[in-house]
């Protein structure tokens, strides 16, 4: 549920002065870029129930629950962040800083959706992915937004939210299903996915993120030539991942081996992008790498889909 995987703020079309109620209650609630975050969840229900046992509305019901609480931790994050989205150029138009919404409303909105997705969760769905779903708001508004403040590390911090959204979805699935392999797997994917996504949005947007205060390993790093480092050798790490659910006999036969191949390969492509960076220092080679990560995620999710058992 980071804030972070969202375009670099040239890519962003120019913002109406008054886009109406409907359109600042998606951008309060982050709506677009929540979608990941439903998407990995339905990954997780599917791969868990894929040698049986798939429920239709327990699916729904996951989903309606998790985008809830993923909706309300957005609004909470910019409420406590007014101050600082008003010093970015690609966040001062959302309704808190450009004072079009009362903060107040903007707290109840974040209150009612975050209790309610954790509420629909417990009674729909199971008291394993309710605690998932409150460990991340928890996680992603008292201790992630807070940390951007003062500590570089809220880059790693920021990722765990990030992660149990699949999660969420594997223990919906029930029929023993929790803190096991395949969820634990699901949640390293997407840990170590987010970094080099993070990075690269970092660096892209150093100047707006230092100029309001925000702490991130890309501040001073005028060459890139360290952001690039970090952001090949956390790819690197997805090139060795895919070996974890083959050599766990999760991915089997030629299908595992064809997925463990594949990933690994988009994995070297990422890292390749990220040392072509380092090398020539262009801009335009961090915004491929950039655009890479958003590719990489459906195209792993997928190879996975195709050999899970």
């Amino acid at each position: 549920m980071s804030d972070q995987m969202t375009m670099p703020a040239e890519d962003s079309p120019a913002a109406a002065e008054n886009p109406g109620l409907r359109k600042d209650l998606a951008a309060l609630t982050k709506v677009k870029l929540n979608v990941f975050v439903l998407i990995t969840t339905f990954f997780g229900y599917l791969l868990a129930t894929r040698s049986g046992g798939f429920d239709f509305w327990t699916l729904v019901n996951t989903l309606l629950g998790t985008a809830a609480a993923a909706f309300g931790s957005a609004a909470f994050n910019q409420l406590m962040e007014i101050d600082l989205d008003a010093r970015m150029r690609r966040t001062a138009n959302r309704p808190l800083p450009s004072r079009r919404m009362d903060p107040l409303f903007a707290f109840g909105v974040g209150w009612l959706l975050s209790a309610a997705g954790i509420i629909h969760l417990a009674v729909k769905v199971g008291a394993m992915s309710a605690w998932m779903a409150a460990a991340t708001v928890a996680i992603y508004v008292f201790i992630y937004t807070p940390m951007k403040r003062f500590s570089s590390t809220n880059t790693l911090v920021g990722a765990i939210p990030g992660a149990i959204p699949p999660m969420i979805g594997w223990a919906a699935a029930g029929n023993g299903h929790g803190l096991d392999m395949g969820s634990a797997f699901l949640f390293s994917l997407l840990f170590l996915w987010q970094l080099p996504h993070f990075v690269a949005i970092n660096w892209l947007c150093r100047e707006e993120y230092e100029a309001a205060g925000y702490k991130m390993w890309a501040d001073g790093d005028i060459s890139g030539k360290r952001t690039g480092t970090l952001a090949g050798l956390f790819a690197l790490g997805l090139v060795v991942l895919p070996v974890w659910p083959w050599l766990a006999g999760m991915t089997p036969g030629i299908k595992g081996i064809v997925a463990m191949a594949g990933g690994a390969l988009l994995a070297l492509l990422m890292a390749g992008l990220a040392w072509k960076f380092v090398k020539d220092g262009e801009r335009t080679s961090f915004r491929k790498l950039f655009l890479f990560t958003l590719l990489y995620l459906p195209l792993e999710l997928a190879l996975l889909a195709f050999a899970w058992v």
